[in-house]
């Protein structure tokens, strides 16, 4: 499943799980609070787990990028350093906004 599509399932989880918390305790009932409760929380934690994901594809396009980058300069290949330095700076990119 891709970062994408599980942080939207998160996001959806935690909006429906929050209306049937608060229905729940407009009408005072309990259990319809709780299982509300639950499905929020688990919206949560899609959603930490898209992020995670997310963050180690970027350090993963970071180190590899950084790694080409360094052979390119060590055999004096300019196309080799140039990718290499625009994937370590997409790694960076996807942390930041992870």
């Amino acid at each position: 499943m891709s970062t994408t599509k599980t942080h939207l399932e998160g996001v959806a989880d935690k909006v429906a799980g929050n209306i049937k918390k608060n229905v729940g305790k407009a009408i005072d009932n309990e259990q319809m609070q709780a299982e509300g409760a639950a499905r929020e929380l688990h919206g949560e934690a899609q959603v930490a787990a898209a992020r995670a994901q997310e963050s180690a594809g970027g350090k993963v396009d970071e180190v590899v990028g950084a790694v080409k980058r360094r052979v390119g300069e060590a055999i004096d290949n300019e196309q080799m350093q140039v990718e290499g330095a625009a994937r370590e700076l997409k790694g960076k990119a996807r942390q930041a906004i992870s």
